[in-house]
């Protein structure tokens, strides 16, 4: 048992560096992108990243301190969604925006963090010895996925404007 602690332990330690690692390159590359939309993204990651650490922390004290897992709510909702920044964003959004290499770099490096970290927090829910491990990481690695999702939406975005306002108004002609 006492194996399976000190895994557990490394596995946090390793958790909590990923998404400090993760925030702060999310807040390099807010400072660094050329458009609205994107500082808003990158900045809204780098508070996610933030959130996930504290909750990281929480558990790896509880732990150190011989206590059993804790049961962590890292429910998200309180936080503004992705959906609705980019709402937002899109209110003032430039429909003949260019993508930037060094954007597209950016995002790239930054899906690849959120597939990795994704993989990570899953094979750690699958391995879980309790049921609030388990639940803590399958919900995260499902926000990580999110996180993705939202990095895949803002690349298409940007590669395709146009298209990408089609694919997600869904405007129609009813020809009538």
């Amino acid at each position: 048992m006492e194996n399976e602690q000190a895994k557990t332990i490394e596995a946090l330690q390793l958790g909590i560096q990923m998404e400090i690692d993760g925030k702060e390159y999310y807040q390099k590359v807010s400072q660094e992108s050329d458009n609205k939309v994107g500082r808003e993204l990158f900045r809204w990651l780098a508070v996610e990243e933030d959130g996930h650490r504290q909750r990281f922390e929480e558990i790896y004290k509880a732990i150190r301190s011989k206590e059993a897992w804790p049961e962590i709510d890292i429910e998200s909702g309180r936080r503004e969604g992705i959906s609705t920044l980019f709402a937002k964003a899109m209110e003032t959004a430039d429909p003949d925006i260019k993508a930037p290499p060094a954007e597209l770099d950016a995002i790239a490096k930054a899906m690849e963090m959120e597939n990795k970290t994704h993989d990570f927090y899953k094979s750690r829910g699958e391995r879980a010895m309790y049921g609030a491990e388990k639940r803590f990481y399958g919900a995260l690695a499902a926000e990580e996925r999110g996180h993705y999702l939202a990095l895949v939406d803002y690349r298409e975005y940007l590669i395709n404007p146009a298209g990408w306002f089609v694919k997600t108004e869904h405007p129609s002609l009813d020809g009538g």
